[in-house]
């Protein structure tokens, strides 16, 4: 027998072994999907390896990093004449799964790698690629939509830089967001510098977010849109985002370079809504 089916953890350490919040754990504990002993003393134990299964099984390993496994799931659904409806319903499975909708979008977005990658191999055509974005944009805009939040939430605005057509990154903050006590307003795509700046200088927005897909090499530009923008944030006190895998300018002298939702996670609790 090895050791890690010797070794019991308690509540907390399955907690950050999972990278999720100890009520997390004793939900799964008491719908029976992660298996434990208890002391004498009435304490939950859970045998390591357990855990370890449990976490593969989820996609839960090394921090919350989507396994292959897991990427594969996502993408046959993605690929396979869904609707709206199964991606919500899987979506929430997710959100189950890990605790919150910031680890959520992590997993989503390793998924959406990998379908870039797979479309560049030859292993995924146009139309799959575009069909799988188009479901999983109208699952998370059906579930958005049902997540409540208050009217007095502070407004964070929401747009891709110009010349950027792909909005799912920003969906998927929109998630974080609102988990978050954010009220997402959409500027929508390729939205000229000009009118988000005239927007900021108007007030009643805290953040701004701008997102960049890997479509986006033009580092000039973005910096451009960066300098351009980033006055009349700083002039008003409006936290400037900077997102997704665009080639942003890593160290800007304004705003926030955010390569990953758990970046995102760390910078709203500083924040505060």
């Amino acid at each position: 027998m090895g050791e890690d089916s010797l070794e019991l953890l308690t509540s907390g350490e399955v907690a950050l072994t999972l990278g999720v919040g100890p009520s997390t754990v004793k939900r799964w504990t008491q719908s029976g999907e992660l298996e434990c002993v208890k002391t004498l003393g009435g304490h939950r134990r859970f045998a390591r390896a357990t855990v370890l299964a449990f976490a593969r099984r989820n996609g839960l390993e090394k921090g919350g990093v989507a396994q292959p496994e897991h990427i594969d799931r996502w993408l046959t659904l993605l690929t396979n004449d869904v609707g709206a409806y199964e991606v919500q319903a899987a979506l929430l499975t997710e959100r189950a799964a890990r605790g919150c909708w910031w680890r959520v979008a992590e997993a989503i977005g390793q998924v959406l790698e990998a379908a870039g990658r797979r479309w560049s191999e030859g292993r995924l055509t146009v139309v799959e690629e575009h069909l799988a974005s188009e479901v999983l944009q109208r699952g998370l805009t059906m579930l958005v939509e049902s997540l409540p939040i208050r009217d007095d939430a502070p407004r964070c605005l929401l747009a891709t830089a110009e010349n950027e057509d792909h909005t799912l990154g920003l969906s998927l903050l929109e998630l974080c967001l609102r988990e978050a006590g954010w009220l997402p307003r959409w500027a929508g795509r390729n939205t000229p510098t000009e009118e988000l700046t005239r927007f900021v200088r108007a007030g009643g927005v805290r953040m701004v977010a701008l997102s960049a897909s890997a479509t986006s090499t033009d580092l000039s530009l973005l910096a451009r849109q960066v300098e351009r923008l980033a006055p009349a944030c700083q002039e008003h006190g409006v936290t400037l985002l900077l997102g997704g895998a665009g080639a942003w300018p890593e160290d800007p002298r304004y705003g926030f370079r955010l390569r990953g939702f758990g970046q995102l996670q760390a910078l709203l609790q500083q924040i505060g809504a």
